[in-house]
């Protein structure tokens, strides 16, 4: 279990309960769309973010992506740490259907891919990435961004780490600076251009 002094901010009930087995700290539950009408929720978010700070999990499908998003806006530039789970097909026990797109949410997860994720994204690891940080100018030279097989070599990166399809480069420059140093980025890049 890892103790946290951000809080995190989930999706739903059962979405914290999972998540509870895993972190010992405050987790907050959107209740999926509803934080777009909680104010007080919404003023309570941005709050910690300036204060301890955030870490965001939602699901790994358009929803999850929208309420990630305005919950990111709602922290008011406060301290936000984005933890992305794997797309991985298939259906909660609790649920009757699988999801509108198939995939698992943060309660399909398991404890281990849970754990992983937030180490990935630099969530109770006491070591600092050393060296430079990966930019957005890296991400040109090596083809990940304004070239014409940008979006297809992006692909790969996204799969190859394990991270939803839809993040922009953007976000997948913030989850590589949290995830590797410049050097495990360029033998990354390096091995995906030789498949």
């Amino acid at each position: 279990m890892i103790r946290l002094e951000q809080a995190v901010i989930v999706e739903g009930k059962y979405d914290k309960i999972k998540l509870s087995g895993v972190v010992d700290a405050l987790i907050l539950q959107t209740n999926g769309f509803r934080i777009f009408k909680d104010k007080e929720k919404r003023a309570l978010i941005k709050s910690l973010a300036h204060g301890p700070g955030i870490v965001i999990l939602t699901d790994s499908d358009t929803a999850g992506l929208v309420i990630r998003n305005f919950v990111k806006s709602a922290a008011g530039g406060g301290k936000v740490t984005n933890v992305y789970i794997p797309q991985i097909l298939g259906k909660e026990k609790r649920k009757q259907q699988p999801s509108k797109e198939g995939t698992l949410g943060v309660e399909g997860m398991t404890e281990q891919v849970l754990l992983q994720a937030l180490e990935r994204a630099g969530i109770g690891s006491c070591t600092p990435k050393a060296g430079r940080q990966v930019t957005k100018l890296d991400f040109f030279e090596d083809g990940l961004t304004g070239k014409p097989e940008s979006a297809r070599l992006r692909s790969r990166l996204l799969s190859r780490l394990e991270l939803p399809g839809y993040l922009s480069s953007n976000a997948l420059l913030e989850v590589v600076n949290a995830m590797m140093d410049y050097e495990e980025y360029k033998q990354l890049v390096k091995q995906l251009e030789e498949k």
